[in-house]
């Protein structure tokens, strides 16, 4: 297969949204030729120490193999408060949970920094899910890779929305701060089997949602995954 490591994934740590073990991902990675992998739970880093040590008891087993090290990516999707300070309790469905948005630790002072922002997220900007917010997010902001996630991404959730200008300015926003550390993600995922229980209404808004992102990607110098 073509060479492909997974940034955005969910174990049965984010709650109600995902099934997979630690385990289990890591040992279908492997077995489908990937050199590594992110962790990225929803809100938190709960599965973050239950992957590295099961990545170096692995890595001990492909040392004397004669293979490669596989990577783990410790990162999280975090929510970002849409609008105003995070310490402030917004009220309404539209506030209930913020920006999806995927921060990955670069090294180790992204990992620190990484830790902070979670943290922080659910002591200072709890309001129905943990949040963060840009003024924290720009603070912490080195040592991290930064994607724009799935649909309910700031960027993508504004182009759905039809306000191209403010995916624009959002855009510019992180490509200022972590220039070749902020990628625009793509996501294409349609469901074929009729027989399967599953949202529909996902694809299309991706369809629409990843042109304009390939747009902005080519217009601002972003790479995308």
């Amino acid at each position: 297969m073509e060479d492909f490591v997974h940034l955005h994934v969910h174990s049965q740590y984010s709650l109600l949204d995902g099934q997979a073990s630690i385990k289990g991902m890591v040992k279908k990675a492997i077995a489908d030729g990937m050199r590594g992998m992110a962790l990225t739970d929803h809100g938190n880093m709960f599965g973050v120490k239950e992957l590295y040590d099961y990545c170096k008891d692995v890595n001990k087993d492909r040392k004397k193999n004669g293979q490669e090290p596989f990577k783990p990516i410790f990162g999280c999707e975090m929510y970002v408060a849409r609008g105003g300070d995070k310490n402030v309790h917004e009220g309404g469905k539209e506030f209930q949970s913020g920006w999806h948005l995927i921060v990955l630790a670069k090294n180790q002072t992204g990992y620190h920094n990484l830790i902070k922002l979670v943290s922080r997220s659910w002591v200072d900007g709890f309001y129905m899910r943990p949040r963060t917010d840009h003024k924290d997010l720009e603070k912490f902001h080195e040592g991290l890779i930064i994607c724009s996630a799935c649909i309910g991404g700031e960027v993508p959730k504004k182009i759905a929305r039809g306000d191209i200008e403010g995916a624009e300015q959002t855009v510019k926003w992180f490509h200022d701060i972590w220039g070749d550390d902020y990628y625009l993600e793509l996501q294409r995922h349609e469901v074929t089997n009729p027989a399967q229980l599953a949202n529909r209404e996902t694809y299309e808004v991706q369809k629409k949602v990843n042109p304009v992102l390939i747009e902005l990607a080519r217009k601002y110098g972003v790479k995308l995954v």
